[in-house]
C-alpha cells in the first residue's frame, strides 16, 4: 500500500520546493511518490521541477498538456503508480498529519474516499481571507443541500481517493478549481464509501494567491448543475 501525491503548479517557483521538502520531511513511515504537474509556468517552476527530481528519487513531473487544473489532475492521475492518491495544492496550506490521517484510514480498505473539512469541530484554520471564507461557506451550504449530504468543504482540494475509482469517474469536464467540486460529487453520486474529518489550513506566505472568485464563479455553477444532472440521471437508471 502506497501513496501518490499530486501536485499541480502554475508559477509556484517561490513555493514547491519548501511544500516538496515539507512532506519528504515529514512523511517518514510511508511509501509515498509526488508528481509535480507544470500547468504552462511562466517563471521557473520548471526548473525547481528538475532539481527537485535530481534531489529526490520519489519525485517526477509532467508537462500539462490541457492547460487548467483539470487537465493537470487528469494528467498526474494517470501517471501515478500507487494506490492511493491526494491531491494537494504547491502553497503548503495543507498539515502533514491530515494527510498521514487520510492514509490511515484510507487504507484500512472501509472508504473509498477520505475528504477533510476545514469547517467542523476539531479544524483548523488560520488567515482565511474574509470575502472568500463568506462565498465560500454559502456556495458549499448550498450544495450539501441541494445533494443532500452532511459534508460542508467540497471545494476544498486536499483530499484523498482509491486511484481505480478516480479511473472510473472519469473523464474529468472542469477546466479549474471546479475540479475540486467535481471529484467528490462524482464520488457521491455512484454511492462510493468516504469519511469525513477535521482538517487544518493556513494561508499561503509565499507566491501569489490565484483564486479569482469573479472569474470562476461561473465555472463553480457549470460543475454544479453537470454533477446535479448526472446525479439525476443515475438514479433514474438504477
Amino acid at each position: 500500500m502506497s501513496l501518490s501525491i499530486i501536485i499541480p503548479c502554475r508559477d509556484e517557483e517561490n513555493s514547491i520546493v519548501n511544500t516538496v521538502n515539507y512532506f519528504q520531511n515529514y512523511l517518514k513511515k510511508i511509501k509515498f511518490e509526488i508528481i509535480l504537474i507544470n500547468d504552462f509556468s511562466s517563471d521557473s517552476t520548471l526548473k525547481k521541477f528538475r532539481l527537485l527530481k535530481k534531489k529526490f528519487r520519489n519525485v517526477k513531473y509532467k508537462n500539462n498538456l490541457r492547460e487548467g487544473l483539470g487537465g493537470a489532475i487528469q494528467l498526474g492521475i494517470l501517471a501515478s503508480k500507487y494506490k492511493y492518491i491526494c491531491i494537494t495544492m504547491a502553497d503548503k496550506a495543507d498539515f502533514v498529519e491530515d494527510l498521514i490521517k487520510y492514509y490511515t484510514l484510507i487504507s484500512s480498505k472501509k472508504y473509498h474516499a477520505v475528504f477533510g473539512s476545514r469547517f467542523i469541530r476539531r479544524s483548523r484554520l488560520i488567515n482565511y481571507p474574509f470575502v472568500k471564507l463568506i462565498y465560500n461557506r454559502i456556495f458549499n451550504y448550498f450544495t450539501s443541500l441541494l445533494f443532500l449530504v452532511k459534508y460542508n468543504d467540497f471545494t476544498n482540494a486536499f483530499k484523498i481517493y482509491q486511484k481505480d475509482i478516480l479511473l472510473k469517474i472519469f473523464p474529468i469536464v472542469s477546466e479549474n478549481f471546479n475540479v475540486f467540486l467535481e471529484l467528490p460529487l462524482k464520488i457521491i453520486n455512484r454511492g462510493y464509501t468516504f469519511k469525513i474529518i477535521p482538517v487544518g489550513w493556513i494561508n499561503r506566505k509565499k507566491g501569489k494567491f490565484k483564486f479569482k472568485i469573479k472569474e470562476l464563479g461561473s465555472k463553480y455553477i457549470f460543475t454544479l448543475l453537470y454533477c446535479w444532472i448526472e446525479n439525476l440521471l443515475l438514479k433514474k437508471k438504477n
